[in-house]
């Protein structure tokens, strides 16, 4: 029997990761992308500076970053979705159910924090960044990628990408929420991140049509110059 498609929700509705729950690990389904952007992800995260430094994973979803977490850490996600944060339980990852720009968790109590495919989703981005930077001890890192506010991010991304096979699920995201790279380091700033490394990304070519072709995975992602669309990278708590 073929599963009926869920119903297409407003854009950026939280009630998508309950129509898509049973999704978050198929590697060809609906979270295809999420699989290849955690482990681009994971490039940038450093190693722990002693065994059981804590790693604040927000917007954990199922889980998708806990292969590529370095040995180590005590890897703890925070999401407000119960089903994906099961799943993420069974991978390792300690659950904390709860709203990313109000975290229940101490001051400083992270050695890094990640924000992958989160701050284009959130409405009062201002306070994301603030948790962020409040979550963070000194010297501190936090790991996130996002995409622009452009009319290329639209097109490509949201026009196209929420056709095409392995792109984000329709109505995923809202762009009226993309985020220019200034407007994101001026945030980091006004809070004592400064940032170290920022790239845009984009999906490997010939990785990419071998999943057209025959829904081989992994797919690459591959770092470029230019931010027009995805773009990732890494800021330290300076202060």
């Amino acid at each position: 029997m073929v599963s009926a498609a869920p119903p297409l929700r407003a854009r950026n509705a939280p009630e998508q990761y309950d129509d898509l729950a049973h999704a978050w690990w198929d590697p060809q389904g609906p979270f295809a992308a999420l699989h290849w952007l955690a482990a681009a992800r994971g490039e940038l995260v450093p190693e722990p500076s002693e065994p059981g430094a804590t790693l604040v994973d927000l917007g954990c979803g199922g889980g998708l970053m806990a292969p590529h977490v370095p040995a180590g850490f005590r890897h703890v996600g925070v999401d407000r979705n119960a089903a994906a944060l099961a799943q993420a339980v069974e991978r390792g990852v300690e659950a904390v159910q709860g709203d990313v720009t109000a975290v229940p968790l101490p001051d400083g109590c992270a050695e890094v924090v990640i924000a992958g495919e989160l701050i284009e989703h959130v409405e009062d981005l201002p306070a994301l960044i603030s948790e962020i930077a409040r979550l963070l001890a000194p010297g501190g890192v936090a790991v996130y990628d996002t995409i622009n506010a452009t009319l290329w991010a639209r097109l490509s991304l949201v026009w196209v990408g929420e056709r095409l096979p392995g792109g984000p699920p329709r109505h995923i995201h809202d762009p009226r929420l993309f985020v220019p790279p200034r407007r994101l380091a001026a945030l980091f700033s006004a809070h004592g991140l400064e940032v170290e490394e920022q790239f845009g990304l984009q999906v490997h070519p010939p990785s990419y049509v071998r999943f057209l072709r025959d829904r081989s995975v992994p797919v690459h992602m591959e770092r470029t110059r230019s931010l027009a669309a995805l773009y990732a990278g890494r800021v330290r708590r300076t202060s």
